[in-house]
């Protein structure tokens, strides 16, 4: 018999689509593992609500998380989460993974929320997030890592986040945070000593013609909105702590709405 495979594998998929008569339909909604999807009521009746429920500890080192989340033609899908991941260490050595795929296809909306995800100490996470919008797509995503506990160095984190819109790259970044990470993480260059930083990438068609201006968007020069090529805006924040992370890119979001 061959050698076990350490760690967990995991994988969530929701595919969303038009009903035909102004709602969204969920053709598809399977998990397995650590992972659960559960539908919940939406504000409207055109959109589909979706939450993503973690039913055991993790991600533990070894293992490997995927969601995949597909908005089609006339469809409109918000996915969030009950509560924080916390990424841990595990007894299995290695690092673990977390991978997010999101599609919106032509005239489909997809609302990526999460909670924050959480680097304990002494865990070594690398979590790949990719977007893939057709011309005509809507899209709202929000990331937010959360270094440390409260009174606890973080761990290893690698995150790196690439949208694509019919082919092309809107976005391609990613940031390496804790033990082991390249020189400067912490510096006043990138963190500057915050704990908690985020992200929120904003797609709309009517961008192409009156795109918000790049901007800071608090007097401390913690938050700024950049627009992107295409119809696209990104917002990059850091913070103290993960309450008023949130609270900037709830509001930076009121802003672009």
């Amino acid at each position: 018999m061959g050698e076990a495979r350490a760690g967990v594998r995991s994988t969530a998929r929701v595919e969303a689509r038009g009903d035909g008569r102004g709602g969204t339909a969920l053709p598809v909604l399977e998990s397995e593992g650590s992972l659960a999807l559960r539908r919940t009521r939406a504000a409207t009746d055109a959109e589909a609500r979706v939450m993503l429920v973690g039913a055991m500890s993790g991600p533990l080192g070894g293992d490997h998380f995927t969601v995949e989340a597909h908005a089609e033609p006339g469809a409109h899908l918000r996915v969030g989460s009950v509560a924080a991941t916390l990424a841990l260490p595990g007894q299995a050595k290695g690092e673990a993974r977390y991978d997010v795929r999101l599609t919106v296809a032509e005239g489909a909306r997809l609302d990526w929320l999460p909670e924050q995800l959480i680097s304990a100490n002494g865990s070594d996470l690398r979590v790949t997030t990719r977007a893939e919008l057709a011309p005509g797509a809507h899209l709202v995503l929000r990331e937010e890592q959360v270094l440390g506990r409260v009174g606890e160095q973080p761990g290893r984190l690698t995150s790196r986040l690439t949208v694509y819109r019919d082919g092309r790259p809107l976005l391609d970044q990613e940031l390496a945070c804790g033990p082991g990470a390249p020189g400067g993480w912490d510096g006043p260059a990138v963190l500057a000593g915050h704990r908690a930083l985020g992200q929120l990438v904003v797609v709309r068609p009517r961008f192409a013609t009156d795109k918000p201006s790049a901007a800071l968007l608090d007097e401390a020069g913690t938050a700024a909105l950049t627009p992107l090529a295409g119809p696209a805006v990104l917002v990059t924040a850091v913070a103290p702590d993960a309450l008023r992370l949130r609270r900037t890119l709830d509001a930076a979001l009121r802003r672009l709405a």
